[in-house]
């Protein structure tokens, strides 16, 4: 049967919208924001996703305060024919769009498992795309994804475990994203020949830092394999729509990043970078309050839930893990990215947005020679 979303001439493949082009397992499409005070003391995180050929929609919020995350999760049943795309909700949780690209209302009625919230999202400056990001093993791809992010302000309430925040849009500043395509989900598949042959050595080096200062944003996502060898290259500066300028490429970004001695937990790093006229772009970045990814979120390695994973209809749940105190939370941490809040300088600019990074495994240019290798 069609789907409302069919009147409209949106179609990329000879199908209904209801159905995706791609008949992988892992295909998702996924909402994804943070919010901070600017303080480094309360950090947010939340998505929503949708992941068609599993039949699993779901949802969550962690909101970091010292080492507590406080996180509820939801899931449910999605029915392909009769889901409404255009008012994307699981549970108690929903996204409203006010205006594409602009304005969003992030909503979680879930008080009596720790949040509640009724956010609203605006964006300071234009959303731009970031570059198409495939990832293949022994053959197949395992990660074809488009995804395009946003710098922009909340506004609304908070309450975690019975405390209110009064989010205003002069202090509350965050980022988001827009992601979809084909990308781990769910159960775990069979490992096969490539765990059976994975190399120990191996890893991966991810840093992703969207910053907002006045006058302009900065967006760098770059991934590295062992060597140093980059799968993913990316650094844009992005104008106010007002400006009527395009967005600015920043050429192959650099990074010196210096991490706590026993850990790999960055303290403080420097990006390097090039406008289009040649002259320098140093960023000076200091990390602040985290989030532990998959201690909660329900990112990487989660033993206890993961994006996409069946858990029966009309499911939620609220946990509350310590990170400082937790010491198997502490161990997974080790194998996480971590979501900072940043606070950033740039020729004398003051910044604000997210540190994203984590190296998992062997990276020759950190230094770390395999998994339990850390800073000395």
């Amino acid at each position: 049967m069609p789907a409302p979303l069919d009147e409209f001439p949106v179609h990329q493949s000879p199908l209904s919208i209801a159905r995706v082009a791609s008949s992988d397992r892992n295909f998702y499409d996924r909402y994804y924001f943070n919010a901070h005070d600017r303080s480094g003391e309360i950090f947010l995180v939340t998505g929503y996703g949708v992941y068609p050929n599993l039949g699993v929609k779901d949802a969550f919020v962690t909101v970091a305060r010292g080492g507590r995350h406080t996180t509820v999760r939801l899931s449910d049943a999605f029915e392909a024919e009769t889901d409404d795309r255009l008012n994307p909700a699981v549970g108690a949780y929903r996204i409203e769009v006010k205006k594409p690209l602009d304005e969003l209302r992030v909503v979680c009625d879930a008080g009596a498992h720790g949040i509640a919230m009724d956010l609203t999202w605006r964006g300071s400056f234009p959303a731009v795309d970031e570059e198409p990001h495939v990832l293949r093993r022994d053959g197949r791809v395992i990660l074809d994804a488009q995804r395009f992010a946003q710098l922009g302000t909340w506004e609304g309430t908070l309450n975690v475990e019975g405390t209110d925040y009064t989010v205003t849009p002069d202090t509350w500043v965050g980022s988001r994203d827009r992601s979809w395509g084909i990308r781990p989900s769910g159960e775990a598949e069979p490992g096969g020949r490539a765990a059976a042959e994975r190399d120990p050595s191996g890893g991966m080096w991810w840093t992703y830092v969207p910053l907002r200062f006045d006058d302009y944003a900065i967006i760098v996502i770059v991934q590295e394999e062992p060597d140093g060898t980059r799968t993913l290259n990316q650094a844009t500066r992005v104008w106010p729509a007002s400006t009527g300028r395009r967005p600015e490429q920043l050429g192959w970004p650099e990074f010196d990043i210096e991490y706590a001695p026993g850990t790999r937990m960055p303290v403080r790093a420097t990006l390097r970078m090039k406008d289009l006229a040649g002259k320098p772009v140093v960023v000076e970045v200091e990390p602040k309050h985290h989030v532990v990814l998959n201690c909660g979120p329900g990112y990487g390695l989660d033993p206890t839930w993961t994006h996409g994973q069946w858990r029966g209809r009309d499911w939620s749940e609220g946990v509350v893990v310590d990170t400082a105190t937790d010491e198997a939370a502490q161990g997974r941490a080790k194998f996480s990215i971590l979501d900072h809040v940043a606070r950033a300088t740039c020729d004398g600019a003051e910044g604000w947005g997210l540190f994203e990074h984590g190296v998992m495994g062997r990276h020759d240019p950190s230094g770390f020679a395999d998994f339990m290798a850390v800073a000395p």
